[in-house]
Parts: structure tokens; C-alpha cells; sequence
């Protein structure tokens, strides 16, 4: 939980009967969600009624196992609700959305990670809303390597550029970003704070569903990987993304706050980052040692040592310049 239309994409066929056997599913999963009243006009449902609707258009959605235990909870104090959906499909290993709502903020945090047999990156949308500020994360996070290796970059992301500037128009870059951090970002990422608007909300919700189009699109398109070699670092590298995000989501104050210490830990190890626990056996600290710290500790300041990123480090091009 962290905080234009030039792209086509193909839909493709289903039968009626198991496309409406789908939206029947879907709809009565998110009316097992509930919101509460605020004084915000942004509703971050639409979004994910959107992706779920795209999503059902291109392939079968089914419920994951996750979501019989994690669909709806009350905050502590009565005054916030957290709203859960998550699927699966043939090449989705999880589809999952959590949406925080209370008196004085929103929270969206939706990722879609593919199975391992495809190296498509991984869909990220996290927004934090108050009645002032939006803080704003938006990317397809690549699964490897993009700033010292082009051929990942290349292949996933140099015909996408053009989205990316398009946005980057309108999302100024928000700020300082360690260099530990950037590694798990694209050129196209849009990462912006902005005082929250109505105008704002609507570039926002259009950037979204050009992105999630997109990534679609390149699911669509993505061969199942037969090499067992391949599998293999398909999976760590969707293990390592897992374990950073499960350790250092700056979006655990909020969930502690709202659930409690026990609650939190298992929302973010056990659904928000489902897989930490499963898909490897690496620590945080054997993929990040330079974070540990004196007799078994860590360093929580780990990722403030070496280069942060006040600016956009890609270039127009997508080239990175950071270095």
C-alpha cells in the first residue's frame, strides 16, 4: 500500500453465458464491500469497477482463495471501513484491491501480479487522498532489471513512452525517491503529489485506465515461458518486489492505526503482498544486506545511503540518467 487514447487493444471473445456468469461474480463480490459517508467526492470504486470490467472483457476472472477471509473489515474506532476484492485467471497469479475509507482520507491500493510462466511487469496503482493532497503512485513495475540491461526495457517498455510523457504533463514529479527505490519503478511511472481537485481526480481515473489498458494489452500478448531457468527468475523477481514492499510500504501506519499491530501484519504479508511467505524462501536480508544492521538488526534507514531522485531520472526517451 504505497502511495489518451493512441494505444489500441483487442478484446477478446467469450461466450454470453460466461461472460455474464463472470459479471455476476464480480458484481456480487464488490457488494460484499461497503463504504461509509464522507465529505469527499473521489470514490476510488470506480476504478476498480473499471479494471474488474476490462479485466472480464479480455479473460475468466474467478474469485481467489483470499477472498472468503479478506472482503470487508471496521476500523477500530468505528469511523473508517476497508474494502477488499481478489481473482485469479489463467495468466494472473492475483488481481487484489484494498480500499481504505474515513472521515478524512481514501486510500486505493490495487496490484495485479502475473503467474511466473510470463515476465509482464507488474500493475501498480496506490493513491492516498485528504481533503488537500493526493500522494500518487501509478506504474507497470518491471519485473527486471530496466536501468542497466535494455532488453526487458525494450521489450515492455520503449513503445510506451509516449503514455508516459503524456502524463508526466500534468503529474510534476513528487519528490525524493532513494535509489534503492527507483529500481522498482519504469520510465513511465507517475509519481506526484497535488493539492486534490475535482480536475485532478478526472486526469487521475483517465491516466489509470490508459495504464491499466495497456497492461492488458501486454498480458494479452505475453507467451507462456516453457524454460524452467526463466520460471524460475520470473519468480524470484516477483518474490524480491514482494518482500521489499511487504518490509518497507510506507502504508503500514495507516493499516496499524486502523486494525492494530496483528491485523495489519497479516493483511499486508497474507494479502496485500501475498506470496512473500510462499513463493521463496530469500529473507529481506539476504536480497537487501546492505540494510542490516549491528547483531541481526535492520536498518531501517538502509535505502537513505547512496543517490536519491529529486527529479525524473528517465529522460523523454526513457533513457536513465540517474547515474
Amino acid at each position: 500500500m504505497g502511495f489518451g487514447g493512441s494505444f489500441s487493444f483487442s478484446l477478446k471473445s467469450s461466450s454470453s453465458s460466461s461472460f455474464s456468469f463472470q459479471q455476476h461474480t464480480v458484481q456480487s463480490l464488490k457488494r460484499r464491500g461497503f463504504s461509509i459517508q464522507s465529505c469527499f467526492s473521489v470514490s476510488y470504486h470506480k476504478f476498480v469497477d473499471f479494471a474488474l470490467d476490462q479485466t472480464s472483457l479480455h479473460t475468466q476472472l474467478l474469485p481467489s482463495p483470499l477472498q472468503e477471509k479478506y472482503n470487508s473489515i471496521n476500523s477500530n474506532d468505528g469511523k473508517g471501513a476497508l474494502s477488499m476484492l481478489s481473482f485469479e485467471t489463467d495468466k494472473i497469479r492475483l488481481l487484489r484491491s484494498l480500499i481504505i475509507e474515513t472521515e478524512t482520507m481514501q486510500v486505493l491500493d490495487f496490484t495485479v501480479f502475473p503467474k511466473a510462466e510470463y515476465d509482464v511487469p507488474i500493475f501498480c496503482a496506490n493513491f492516498f487522498t485528504t481533503a488537500k493532497t493526493n500522494i500518487v503512485v501509478l506504474d507497470l513495475n518491471p519485473l527486471h532489471d530496466i536501468i542497466n540491461q535494455n532488453d526487458y526495457k525494450e521489450k515492455y517498455f520503449k513503445s510506451l513512452i509516449p503514455l508516459g510523457l503524456k502524463y508526466a504533463e500534468h503529474f510534476p514529479w513528487g519528490g525524493k525517491l532513494t535509489s534503492e527505490s527507483i529500481k522498482f519503478f519504469s520510465p513511465i511511472v507517475i509519481w506526484t503529489r497535488f493539492t486534490s481537485s475535482s480536475q485532478k481526480y478526472e486526469v487521475l481515473y483517465s491516466a489509470f485506465r490508459d495504464y491499466y489498458k495497456v497492461w492488458l494489452e501486454l498480458i494479452d500478448a505475453a507467451v507462456k515461458e516453457t524454460d524452467e531457468y526463466q520460471i524460475f527468475r520470473n519468480l524470484e523477481a516477483q518474490h524480491r518486489y514482494l518482500t521489499w514492499r511487504a518490509e518497507k510500504d510506507p502504508g503500514q501506519g495507516v493499516l496499524k492505526k486502523l486494525t492494530g499491530d496483528r491485523l495489519a501484519k497479516d493483511l499486508l504479508r497474507s494479502f496485500l503482498f501475498n506470496g512473500v511467505d510462499e513463493l521463496g524462501s530469500k529473507t529481506f536480508d539476504d536480497y537487501f544486506p546492505h540494510y542490516h544492521g549491528e547483531e541481526g538488526t535492520l536498518n531501517k534507514n538502509g535505502g537513505n545511503v547512496g543517490k536519491s531522485f529529486e527529479n525524473r531520472p528517465w529522460d523523454a526517451s526513457g533513457k536513465f540518467r540517474g547515474q
